[in-house]
């Protein structure tokens, strides 16, 4: 009887990635083509009057008076004269004259945030931009640092981290010592007050500059490189947002090192759960290792559990929820995202919910999702205006020299 041979597939060869790779590259040129025509550019929402009162907390006759000083926005009529209409910067102009009781006091500074999970797909990414696009909705002025190499934020700007961000867009100089001011990295968005440093794979350079730098350099810190590199721009603005990889990398530590708050995006399932009590307990490893034994100490201002991609339909998230709860107890946000087809189809835009200018879907659906975001924006306003009020008691927060138990100065130079 003959033996049939086996036939083995082909060997894939360094060659075959790169080639890989470039089809890839260009069939995402393509669909951002597609996605953001005509443009090939994201556009920020335009709001109407009616909008334009909700985002100031006040009515629409309130605003129509208003315009009559003159001294604000009058927006412009559509080409069908029915509606008034106003762009984001000139809604955001208004949000500012409306809402000048929550905004950055004199002699505050801006509050950084960290948004962390080991995991991927717990919305981390999204949840780092809906925050700061609702940030800016309540007139605040925002700065988002993309540190995850795979540049998924930058992404969410409208930015291909491939093919347009370079070394100088990053945060990497900073790594690498040759930056010590996080400001030559800073670009505008589409998005009014939000600025952004982006990530692109090059990024990964960053974790072997690190610890390269720790050996090498007497005295140095590796995990205050980025707290240090943000010192000059805290003045300028009210937020900053920092997305990280999903994994405690250099660069994951130099987030949370200097930031004043911490969100974890946590959906209600039990592997998300078990990567979370791996998450703390690295974490708390770390810290002691890093700062206790050099007899520093580190202090956050919040750190809030934000339960994400929650599927009322799924029994089991209810058992997983409770653990939650019982887990974290305070720190865990009175506030929901669920899961809905909202979210997933602004994701295939390359968008957020507050991207959305009109929702095929049903109405109702997109409410509940847009409330959701609303209720979280608001409930981390507050915690920024609690760290304001600190600050401005004596108690800095976290992030900067001052919050660390240390005199050594930082000899660093601030490039206007």
């Amino acid at each position: 009887m003959k033996k049939i041979g086996v036939k083995h597939p082909p060997s894939i060869t360094l060659e075959d990635i790169a080639e890989q790779a470039e089809r890839a590259v260009t069939m995402m040129e393509q669909i951002r083509k597609v996605m953001l025509a005509p443009s090939a550019r994201k556009v920020a929402p335009i709001f109407n009057l009616s909008q334009l009162a909700t985002l100031c907390g006040t009515e629409k006759g309130s605003l129509s008076h208003r315009m009559t000083r003159g001294d604000l926005p009058t927006g412009v009529l559509n080409e069908a004269g029915s509606r008034r209409e106003f762009t984001l910067a000139e809604a955001r102009a208004w949000i500012r004259e409306y809402r000048t009781s929550h905004l950055r006091p004199v002699g505050a500074e801006a509050i950084t945030i960290s948004i962390g999970n080991f995991k991927g797909g717990v919305s981390k990414t999204t949840t780092a931009v809906t925050l700061a696009q609702g940030l800016s909705l309540l007139g605040h002025k925002v700065l988002v640092i993309d540190t995850d190499p795979q540049g998924s934020m930058t992404t969410l700007f409208g930015i291909l981290p491939d093919t347009e961000v370079e070394e100088q867009d990053t945060i990497l100089p900073l790594a690498l010592g040759t930056e010590t001011s996080i400001r030559y990295a800073i670009r505008s968005t589409y998005w009014d007050g939000i600025d952004l440093v982006a990530a692109a794979p090059i990024l990964f350079g960053a974790e072997f500059a690190l610890p390269a730098r720790q050996t090498k350099e007497n005295g140095f810190e590796f995990w205050r490189v980025l707290d240090l590199g943000i010192d000059d721009v805290r003045s300028d603005y009210d937020v900053i947002i920092i997305d990280t990889p999903p994994a405690l990398s250099y660069t994951t530590i130099n987030a949370f090192i200097a930031s004043n708050g911490i969100i974890i995006p946590l959906p209600p399932n039990a592997l998300d759960f078990a990567s979370a009590t791996q998450f703390w307990s690295l974490f708390s490893d770390l810290t002691t290792s890093l700062l206790t034994e050099r007899g520093l100490t580190k202090e956050f201002d919040f750190i809030h559990i934000l339960l994400a991609r929650v599927d009322a339909a799924d029994g089991a998230s209810n058992i997983v929820r409770q653990w939650i709860g019982q887990t974290y107890a305070e720190k865990v946000l009175p506030v929901e995202i669920p899961k809905t087809t909202v979210t997933g189809v602004s994701a295939a835009e390359f968008g957020t919910v507050y991207d959305v200018a009109r929702y095929d879907g049903s109405a109702k659906t997109f409410k509940r999702a847009k409330d959701a975001y609303d209720n979280f924006v608001r409930h981390i306003e507050g915690s920024i205006e609690s760290a304001w009020a600190k600050q401005l008691d004596g108690n800095l927060g976290t992030a900067g020299v001052e919050r660390f138990n240390t005199a050594t100065p930082s000899g660093k130079e601030h490039r206007k």
